[in-house]
């Protein structure tokens, strides 16, 4: 019965040693898991980081264009200007070539063919500046949704970062975990070993004591009979 605690307590850590070896493999996947997705985050956000830098030059490229659009309307501008000019100096020409007669006639012709070029010549810069107006709005609204994008991926790319130093500490964290697992594995290992020891020593101490037992009993029934037959003796030499 002595060795009956022993027994239960070599059961009770070898159980533990297993159950701790169970976890450890677990904890070094978790930790792998993790690690797997720090470097995903990472290079999400990476990948972020590009993008904003891409909307950027994006950004600025339509910029560009913005200001070409708005040349090319100036120069509209100024060629409808000189078509105006013109057309009032054709039709100015017309009324003189009029008051000229017969003599005026050919000019009057050359000054209708004038104006009428004038009047084309208005008529198609209205149509490219109304074209120019319209690249001009639509870049403008290109410009702010790709600010818009950049904001976004810039707000992306913070909390990726965010979460990746999250990521980061958790992984240390259950690398530690992990360390101390095993650290545990080997503890309970260890205990189990001592108490097998300690289970051995106590057998080994059981036996001999046993032993010496054994002796006593049989050492205290010699003195009993020693004891009879030194009385017996005493009686008999009374007696003589």
């Amino acid at each position: 019965r002595p060795q009956h605690p022993p027994i239960v307590g070599a059961a009770a850590a070898e159980e533990a040693a297993t159950n701790v070896r169970s976890v450890a493999p677990a904890t070094e996947e978790m930790a792998s898991s993790v690690d797997e997705i720090s470097r995903q985050v990472q290079e999400s956000s990476t990948i972020a980081s590009a993008a904003v830098d891409q909307a950027r030059k994006t950004n600025d490229r339509v910029g560009e264009l913005a200001r070409a659009a708005a040349r090319i309307g100036d120069v509209v501008e100024l060629i409808n200007t000189i078509a105006g000019q013109t057309n009032l100096l054709a039709l100015n020409a017309t009324i003189e070539a009029a008051r000229a007669g017969d003599a005026g006639r050919g000019f009057a012709v050359v000054a209708s063919e004038v104006k009428a070029l004038a009047e084309q010549t208005a008529k198609d810069t209205g149509d490219i500046s109304q074209h120019i107006h319209g690249i001009q709005a639509a870049t403008r609204e290109s410009v702010g949704a790709i600010k818009e994008i950049g904001d976004t991926i810039g707000r992306m790319s913070e909390i990726a970062s965010t979460i990746a130093s999250a990521v980061e500490e958790q992984g240390a964290a259950t690398r530690e975990i992990s360390r101390n697992v095993q650290q545990a594995s080997s503890g309970t290992t260890q205990v189990s070993s001592n108490i097998v020891d300690v289970q051995r020593g106590a057998g080994e101490t059981g036996s001999a004591s046993s032993q010496v037992l054994s002796a006593a009993q049989s050492l205290s029934g010699e003195s009993l009979r020693l004891k009879t037959e030194v009385g017996r003796f005493l009686d008999s030499v009374r007696a003589a």
